[in-house]
């Protein structure tokens, strides 16, 4: 059986929603529903029940989800055992969420590779829950989350705080206009029960996305309002692109790494997060 078709159920399992298991997996959304559509022909039976805005697991589904979960767990701890050999000790499996590979993680690990040439990183993106259960499977030594990993057998440590900022593509506009012609970014369950709380009375989002990156591209291509990132809107904001609305309130989101306290790579993930320039002391949770 294909690995890929079993990470993309769990995916749309994670997700429960075509489109969102898409951006996630950096697929589009007709190569996941055909993998989805191939799984079910592999199994003999319907996987998802598909309403319109809702997809949910059918009972057959459900029983899959714990053999593929270890299933992909045993296949990552196989690749990583026979490419890495002898080299174990000087290899970092790191998985972030989408979201941070546009604002810092990609800046970190250009970082990381000029600082320790020697160094092995193998890199994985996927939601937060997934990356959770692979750190507590130890398919990775490292994750990096919007969500605070609260589990006693983890070390967490909060690296950084990035702001969020409403921007819009046109100048000038009120956050009345801004909310009036919005999109929806999912930076994390913080930002959106504070969002929700602020914004209690605001139409409902034109458009809900999980990416930054996408919501910026729609803005400029589509107009618009959003929230968006301060490190990775300040080209637009500078050339005049894309417009701050003012007034408007400021939500920031923490960034967090978490990885287990027992892990034999401490010191040497120590190390690699010493080189963020805004990470503090860590604290076992």
């Amino acid at each position: 059986m294909d690995i890929e078709l079993l990470r993309t159920f769990l995916e749309v399992h994670q997700a429960r929603h075509f489109g969102r298991a898409a951006v996630n997996l950096s697929l589009s959304q007709s190569t996941v529903s055909a993998r989805i559509r191939l799984l079910e022909d592999q199994i003999g039976a319907p996987l998802f029940t598909r309403d319109r805005n809702d997809i949910r697991l059918t009972s057959e589904g459900q029983s899959l989800v714990p053999f593929a979960e270890n299933i992909v767990t045993s296949w990552h701890r196989a690749r990583q055992e026979v490419l890495l050999g002898r080299n174990a000790d000087q290899t970092l499996l790191l998985g972030a969420t989408p979201n941070l590979w546009d604002v810092g993680v990609s800046r970190w690990l250009q970082t990381l590779y000029g600082a320790r040439s020697n160094l092995l990183v193998t890199a994985e993106s996927a939601a937060a829950d997934v990356l959770l259960q692979q750190l507590l499977n130890d398919a990775l030594d490292l994750i990096i989350s919007f969500e605070s990993p609260r589990l006693k057998k983890l070390e967490v440590r909060e690296l950084e705080t990035i702001p969020l900022l409403l921007v819009a593509s046109r100048p000038g506009l009120s956050v009345e206009d801004a909310l009036s012609d919005y999109v929806l970014v999912e930076w994390g369950s913080a930002f959106l029960n504070h969002h929700a709380r602020t914004f209690s009375s605001a139409p409902p989002p034109r458009l809900r996305v999980s990416l930054g990156s996408v919501a910026r591209d729609f803005l400029l291509a589509c107009g618009g309002a959003t929230y968006l990132a301060q490190p990775g809107i300040e080209a637009e904001l500078a050339a005049g692109r894309l417009h701050l609305v003012a007034g408007a309130p400021l939500f920031k989101q923490r960034v967090f790494a978490g990885y287990a306290s027992k892990s034999k790579k401490r010191e040497l993930i120590s190390a690699t997060l010493a080189l963020l320039p805004q990470s503090k002391s860590s604290s076992a949770v």
